[in-house]
């Protein structure tokens, strides 16, 4: 059985169309609908929608390979893509070596040690975001806050100095930015992507000579087994954590406003009880996660749903689609706060298996200190959706701007 364009109407799948990104839940909706299993001919690609065939594939990294890297993009889609994406380019005891190399330095302990530092970059960002309400009747969140501190948090994790981070912000920008109508990387993001490797290699040049305490120092210096990364093992990482890490916690921290702001009543209630925070962020990462997709390697035929993908074949996950499947979730095109947590459990929002994203408890904590502290410092927020842009990429699924009027508690 095959499932293609013929066989479901005007059915489309385009993910590099920028009315699809400003919206693509609809067309989830027919895709689990009337082809679980699609056959996208113009991109020769096969899409995964519903949540248990997507979970299956994330699970099988036997069949479903990432060892052409996980983009779309056809440039980044080749056997070296571990050199950019460190192990999610890997399967198999390559990646678990790199894996756990990299899990001995950027361990759980050094996650939680950063919270004094995540706290106050939020005091620092929510003091300009608020002056900028003050003057103007509104911020930009994501310029103002969300945009700045997940890089920050990350740059001094790694420790690359202050005065290097808005450049380094600038260029990751352009890694994930597509341009309407480029179906690739464009030249911009290909130059970003050479110069953050120049400058992390020199970063790591650096600490060879001179160790610090920082993440890029543990890295270096690991040792297990009598096995350490080489030092170019460790820019791919880094390279990883700044376009992964960085890109979807901004957006997850634009989402929870945007969306929240829409249920009044709930904004009410999470503004009025700060333990509601949690349930807050778990259900902006189900509803309209940040990282919507990613790509998989075919290594032989198999069947998905009753659909024959043959060897050599790109899937595609759609982990977006998935967290809205009404086989697992109730009423899932809705916002809900107050989600059963067996429910919330389920979602794939950092994927499953042994490609569980790495940093999903940082993503964890710096929303719940970010989005914690404003329910301390604000009585209401209002954003100014009519005006809101969104970013454009294959990737990350989010906002450039996000207009927001606040109103702040009286201290």
């Amino acid at each position: 059985m095959t499932a293609d364009l013929s066989m479901a109407g005007d059915l489309v799948f385009d993910p590099y169309d920028y009315a699809f990104q400003d919206d693509p839940y609809p067309t989830y909706q027919r895709l689990r609908d009337e082809a679980p299993v699609f056959h996208a001919a113009a991109d020769d690609l096969w899409v995964i929608s519903r949540h248990r065939d997507v979970f299956d594939v994330l699970r099988n990294d036997t069949v479903f390979s990432n060892r052409m890297g996980v983009s779309l993009d056809a440039s980044a889609w080749n056997p070296e893509a571990h050199r950019v994406m460190s192990f999610l380019g890997l399967d198999g005891a390559e990646q678990s070596r790199i894996r756990k190399l990299v899990s001995a330095a950027f361990t759980p302990r050094r996650v939680r040690e950063l919270t004094p530092q995540i706290q106050a970059l939020t005091d620092h960002y929510l003091a300009r975001t608020f002056a900028a309400n003050a003057e103007h009747g509104e911020s930009d969140w994501i310029a103002d806050f969300a945009g700045k501190l997940p890089m920050d948090v990350i740059s001094e994790m790694m420790g690359v100095p202050e005065a290097d981070r808005d450049e380094v912000r600038r260029l990751a920008d352009l890694v994930v930015h597509r341009e309407d109508g480029v179906r690739d990387v464009p030249k911009a993001g290909v130059e970003a992507s050479f110069t953050l490797f120049e400058y992390y290699g020199e970063m790591v040049r650096a600490r060879r000579r001179a160790p610090s305490d920082d993440l890029t120092s543990a890295l270096v210096e690991t040792v297990l087994e009598g096995d350490q990364l080489a030092d170019g093992e460790i820019m791919a990482f880094l390279f990883l954590m700044v376009v992964a890490g960085n890109e979807t916690t901004t957006k997850l921290l634009g989402n929870a406003l945007f969306h929240l702001a829409a249920a009044p009543e709930q904004k009410a209630q999470v503004l009025g009880d700060i333990a509601l925070v949690p349930a807050w962020i778990e259900e902006t990462l189900r509803h309209d996660t940040s990282s919507q997709m990613l790509a998989r390697y075919v290594v032989e035929d198999v069947e998905v749903a009753g659909v024959r993908i043959p060897a050599g074949s790109k899937a595609l996950v759609l982990l977006g689609s998935a967290n809205r499947d009404e086989r697992v979730f109730t009423d899932p095109t809705t916002y809900d706060i107050h989600r059963d947590k067996a429910e919330l459990s389920e979602i794939l929002s950092f994927g499953t298996g042994r490609h569980f994203c790495l940093g999903a408890n940082l993503a964890r904590l710096e929303a719940r200190v970010v989005l914690e502290e404003l329910v301390r410092r604000v009585s209401d927020f209002h954003v100014h959706a009519d005006r809101a842009v969104r970013v454009h990429s294959t990737s990350v699924r989010g906002f450039a701007s996000l207009p927001v009027t606040f109103t702040e508690r009286n201290r």
